[in-house]
């Protein structure tokens, strides 16, 4: 499967921004979906996942209730929806595919990886 994220921008602090991964390919939903994201100078983190059934959603403890993840699979398109951004939100956001995934936390379950979507947001 490939993976393009899309969606990110400029915004200001307490904005709200939309992201997506397009995924190719007809098997999208045997997939899980995460959402990590990279700041300058740190670690590649954890932001939400959803598992291959979108079932199970999972989020990073400090994002829960401002992000929320889904899936829509007749357009192979998962969101990642982000409100009341923070400056510290500021990172490349990248989202990665896990056959049959049940939404792990762990970078290691991602074999598919697209190419990154730079959220900034201004303060």
């Amino acid at each position: 499967v490939q993976l393009q994220a899309s969606g990110g921008g400029l915004v200001q602090a307490g904005g709200s921004l939309r992201l997506s991964c397009a995924a190719s390919g007809r098997t999208f939903s045997t997939y899980a979906v995460a959402w990590f994201r990279q700041a300058p100078g740190k670690e590649r983190e954890f932001v939400a996942a959803i598992s291959f059934t979108g079932g199970t959603t999972n989020y990073e403890d400090s994002l829960k209730g401002r992000f929320t993840i889904s899936r829509e699979n007749a357009r192979n398109t998962v969101y990642l929806q982000m409100n009341s951004l923070k400056a510290e939100d500021t990172a490349v956001y990248y989202c990665a595919a896990d056959l049959y995934g049940l939404g792990s936390l762990e970078k290691k379950r991602y074999n598919y990886w697209g190419q990154g979507t730079q959220v900034t947001v201004s303060s």
